[in-house]
């Protein structure tokens, strides 16, 4: 199974880019999964109708109408793995830490806030940061779940 991993997209609605974006690297995956921060409620809207499993978790960067919409964390199973799907909170240097305490017990938990990617096994949890979609410096990131095995992870940096 394919995951194909996004977070703090920070964009009002879907630009040009951001399309060009979902159809290079975000379609062709089995699961979407966006961890908050899309900003604007015709952004979630764009990815809901254009993708047949995506999930996504408030932010707090989201505008009021988004956040009514999602919920602040989901738990998934997927291919036999247990995964968390939260955005994060407070200071960013300490997100890891409280991320791995709120997940405890999980195979995996993906996150955002931090905008820094990172794929590692961080306070005895697995965890995933796929960075923050932006235009010139963005990133993403591309799980590959296969059940019995340990997930492999790739980035993968856009540009305009």
């Amino acid at each position: 199974m394919r995951l194909a991993v996004i977070s703090d997209t920070h964009l009002r609605r879907p630009t040009p880019w951001f399309e060009h974006i979902y159809q290079a690297h975000l379609a062709d995956a089995d699961v979407l999964l966006h961890c908050g921060d899309a900003t604007g409620y015709p952004v979630w809207e764009f990815l809901q109708t254009a993708h047949p499993a995506f999930y996504a978790v408030a932010g707090n960067s989201d505008e009021y109408d988004l956040t009514a919409e999602l919920k602040p964390w989901l738990a998934l199973d997927l291919e036999g793995l247990r995964i968390g799907l939260v955005h994060g909170w407070g200071d960013r240097p300490g997100t890891p830490r409280r991320v791995a305490e709120a997940f405890a017990g999980y195979d995996l938990v993906c996150y955002g806030h931090t905008h820094r990617r990172d794929f590692s096994n961080t306070y005895g949890i697995l965890q995933l940061n796929p960075g923050s979609l932006t235009p010139g410096a963005g990133s993403l990131a591309i799980l590959t779940l296969e059940r019995g095995q340990a997930p492999s992870c790739r980035f993968v940096d856009v540009s305009e």
